[in-house]
């Protein structure tokens, strides 16, 4: 099969906080399943990828996911057996022929309209073989994102999601071996422990972390324009850091993972922490799923909550698994897409419910915000800030204390700044407090956090707009 996409295949970008297909300017909402194999099956020597992805199989496969109404697949891969490293692929194949498997999959999934995601699932750092996950990109990253950039520039029916699960690492006694930060995360540096996460002991050996930053720029050097997929830290279920310390890249995508057993899995932390950072970049749900074998509540309700907020969802797994079925999170319990129950059937049914042309909602607007006033009287500081009358948040107001050269008393207070959330009321929101004594406000900060209307935004008073807030010890004179 050619390398290139089919005309029926979506061509994904990222246009503000959402993506779009780049043939048709509609939104594009990825729904689909993960079809894991390709990790696994070339170190273990018996397949380039997982049942179903031999030559005279791929047609019937794919053909199944696009009767799901699945528009994205997301393929996990091994970098040694990519790059051909440490003895990988097994046996007798080799990574020219994975390359070329790999490569088939993604034609044939883009020949029925399905979008690719190539993920960075298993790998390892020198002299360690990729069987397993580790807490961070290592040394051999750059090189696999290089070739796998290289490989798919021209494809546009095609996602790269950096890294799978950046996470930090305790042993099977519940010692912390490793804390992922979002500086290690971002720039990389940090030393993590080289063994993969199914080791009960880890730490015993180390290697050096790549960042996002640097594979970002590996893949934009390798002249690939495609959206990039960042995930977040804890197994990719903490974004909290994530718009602080993305990239400067106009085409990423927040990666989120969301399993029940994870600490964002309910749908008060999903308002709180995910829905803040889909209204900057677009959010996708790369993993979800649940494996109790019981009612799919967990699935469901995700499902529906990400649908209002236009958040795409891709649920693990697309497997035939015999044996462990749902237990093991399988979706199907045949490659020919018979739906297994109670998570396949609930994923084939809701997918099925969708519009074929999903609502595209309004594009959140710059909010007004304005401290229109600032009055301090040496003692009292008196605020008001003005709003856009569509505002549904409270305003958060940050007011920053420094030392009163013109008081004569000491500070008696260590407090430094002052943090108020504000009650919107017919588009404004109103403060007057004191500062403790032998202080007075340097900086006004005022925020909004954004809403299905309205964008973000913050506004200030830098300390050289100090005289700006009025004081008042006496009569004013007029020179």
């Amino acid at each position: 099969m050619a390398g290139g996409a089919s005309a029926a295949a979506p061509q994904p970008m990222v246009k503000d906080n959402r993506i779009i297909d780049s043939v048709t300017s509609k939104r594009f909402v990825p729904h689909g399943v993960n079809f894991p194999g390709f990790e696994y099956a070339c170190q273990q020597g018996w397949s380039y990828g997982e049942d179903g992805t031999e030559p005279d199989e791929v047609g019937s496969t794919v053909a199944a996911m696009a009767s799901w109404k699945i528009n994205t697949v997301r393929l996990p891969l091994n970098a040694d057996c990519w790059l051909g490293k440490y003895g990988l692929p097994e046996g007798p194949l080799t990574s020219a022929g994975y390359r070329q498997a790999v490569e088939n999959f993604v034609s044939a999934l883009n020949s029925v309209g399905i979008v690719a995601i190539l993920d960075l699932h298993w790998s390892n750092p020198d002299g360690v073989v990729a069987e397993g996950l580790r807490p961070m990109p290592d040394q051999n990253s750059p090189d696999f994102w290089s070739s796998v950039a290289s490989r798919f520039k021209d494809n546009k029916s095609v996602i790269f999601d950096l890294f799978n699960e950046p996470h930090s690492r305790w042993n099977s006694n519940g010692t912390k071996v490793f804390g992922l930060t979002w500086d290690c995360w971002a720039n990389g540096g940090c030393q993590a422990p080289a063994e993969p996460d199914t080791a009960a002991k880890s730490g015993m050996a180390w290697y050096r972390a790549t960042g996002m930053k640097e594979l970002t720029t590996v893949v934009r050097n390798a002249g690939a324009t495609q959206p990039i997929i960042l995930s977040g830290i804890d197994y990719a279920n903490d974004l909290r850091g994530w718009l602080e310390n993305a990239p400067n890249d106009g085409q990423l995508i927040a990666g989120f993972h969301n399993y029940p057993g994870q600490r964002c899995h309910t749908s008060q932390c999903w308002n709180e922490e995910i829905a803040p950072v889909n209204l900057e970049v677009p959010v996708l749900a790369a993993e979800f799923g649940q494996n109790d074998c019981g009612t799919p509540s967990h699935v469901n309700r995700f499902m529906e909550w990400a649908d209002d907020q236009s958040i795409g969802y891709l649920a693990w797994a697309w497997w035939d698994l015999p044996v462990e079925g749902c237990h093991n999170f399988a979706l199907v319990s045949d490659l020919d897409g018979t739906p297994l129950a109670p998570v396949g059937t609930a994923l084939h049914d809701h997918l099925a419910s969708l519009p074929e042309d999903l609502p595209d909602t309004p594009m959140p607007v710059t909010p007004r915000l304005a401290i229109s006033t600032a009055a301090w009287n040496g003692r009292t500081l008196r605020l008001k800030i003005v709003v856009s009358p569509q505002a549904s948040k409270t305003v958060r107001t940050k007011i920053r204390l420094v030392r009163d050269r013109r008081s004569s008393r000491k500070p008696r207070s260590r407090q430094r700044m002052i943090d108020r959330k504000l009650m919107v009321v017919s588009g404004v929101a109103s403060l007057t407090t004191r500062a403790p004594v032998g202080l007075k406000p340097s900086l006004v900060t005022a925020s909004y956090p954004g809403d299905e209307l309205l964008s973000p935004r913050t506004v200030r008073k830098k300390p050289s707009s100090v005289s700006k807030l009025t004081r008042r010890n006496g009569p004013r004179r007029d020179h």
